[in-house]
């Protein structure tokens, strides 16, 4: 792989990255893709992979190509993600990049499907397109875009976010279990576009317990309970509501269950999928009652906590949940570090000290300094009046 992308393609491939991000939260089960077709240094069409079933990123820059009158014999295409050579919902890329008389295709990441890896670059190749693999930065940052497809096609669970927002000194809730509001509105807001680009959101049953969280994606809103919806005033009328935004599935993992139809998350079942993650010993009846409220259970099995949490993000992936960000509460989040299944981490850390109650994870840790999860890289940056810490602790 070439160490370096030349000056020349560095801006097509910023807009191919840039342009890839648009399907966040839109094409899930399938990976966002952007592309950029250029010639003699000029771009001649451009487009990424909107929805699940709608055209791929190729398929789209060569149409804008052909609207704009542009001659696409000889062109260059810069593509995020390995173009396709099979037919699913679309049919094959590479067929039309072949047929528009592509000259060249540079690839940014490739992909891991039995279906696809590969395939792809040999069936170009074969009909005389030259292929080439992007410099490694550029390929850092397309494999970036694609950690959560990536990550199911490997291991066929969903990429883990945690979330956890804190004091300065670690602690999520007061003694008395109140929690509202640690961090500040503009982190609250960051939180519900994280929610909007993500397949699904998932709590513990403490945590549900104790806020009775309604887990949709709601934009202009910074509150997460029935006690505190915010009124419709004229101003709000038009301002974006759940129904108009991609909805995560809401994951409970509650043993138990603990869970009952009047919760609040049953108010709006109809926009966003509750999933209920129980376990061999749940209660039948209990199930039936959920069920018939209109969600779904998930039994997940294993020796231990941590096994059983591995094994309900199996199960949810095997439902095309490709990306879960894990909001808390802080025994969820010990199970999740315990199983090594956190892949990612969001900590917003705000200026206020609490002085007990409970930390942000539990659970009995390592006994050696040397064995705690390390997060090579963390970028910091200000969130209104907080800082927050965002990690990769694997990459696929």
């Amino acid at each position: 792989m070439p160490a370096n992308t030349p000056p020349s393609e560095q801006r097509f491939w910023d807009r191919a990255i840039a342009l890839a991000r648009l399907g966040s939260g839109a094409v899930s089960p399938n990976p966002v893709v952007g592309a950029v077709l250029a010639r003699q240094g000029e771009m001649i069409g451009e487009g990424w992979h909107k929805r699940r079933g709608d055209l791929h990123a190729e398929r789209v820059a060569l149409a804008d190509a052909y609207k704009r009158g542009s001659d696409t014999h000889g062109a260059t295409a810069y593509v995020t993600l390995e173009p396709c050579a099979h037919t699913g919902r679309q049919p094959p890329c590479t067929e039309a990049l072949i047929d528009a008389g592509i000259g060249e295709v540079v690839i940014g990441c490739d992909d891991p499907t039995a279906k696809t890896s590969g395939i792809g670059p040999e069936r170009l190749a074969a009909a005389g397109v030259k292929v080439r693999w992007a410099g490694s930065g550029v390929a850092a940052e397309c494999r970036d875009l694609v950690q959560d497809f990536r990550k199911r096609a490997l291991t066929g669970k969903p990429l883990v976010t945690l979330k956890m927002a804190m004091s300065l000194d670690g602690r999520v809730a007061t003694r008395t279990g109140d929690a509202r509001w640690i961090s500040g509105p503009q982190s609250r807001e960051l939180v519900h576009r994280w929610r909007a680009e993500s397949d699904g959101v998932a709590v513990g049953s403490g945590t549900f317990r104790a806020d009775d969280p309604r887990l949709t994606a709601r934009p202009g809103e910074t509150g997460d309970s029935r006690s505190d919806r915010p009124e419709v005033s004229d101003d709000a009328a038009d301002r974006p509501g759940p129904q108009d935004v991609h909805q995560p599935v809401r994951v409970i993992f509650d043993s138990a269950p603990s869970v009952t139809p009047d919760a609040a998350l049953f108010g709006d079942i109809d926009i966003a999928p509750v999933v209920i993650v129980t376990g061999l010993d749940a209660d039948p009846a209990k199930l039936a009652v959920l069920e018939s409220a209109g969600a779904t259970t998930v039994i997940a099995t294993g020796p231990d906590p941590a096994a059983r949490f591995s094994d309900g993000l199996r199960k949810l992936g095997e439902r095309e949940v490709s990306s879960l960000l894990l909001e808390g509460g802080p025994t969820l989040a010990g199970t999740a570090l315990a199983a090594g299944e956190i892949d990612r981490i969001e900590f917003f850390i705000a200026a206020v000290i609490i002085g007990g109650g409970r930390g942000a994870i539990e659970g009995p840790g390592p006994d050696l300094m040397a064995d705690a999860t390390r997060v090579p890289g963390v970028l910091v940056t200000r969130v209104g009046q907080d800082v927050l810490m965002s990690g990769k602790i694997k990459v696929w």
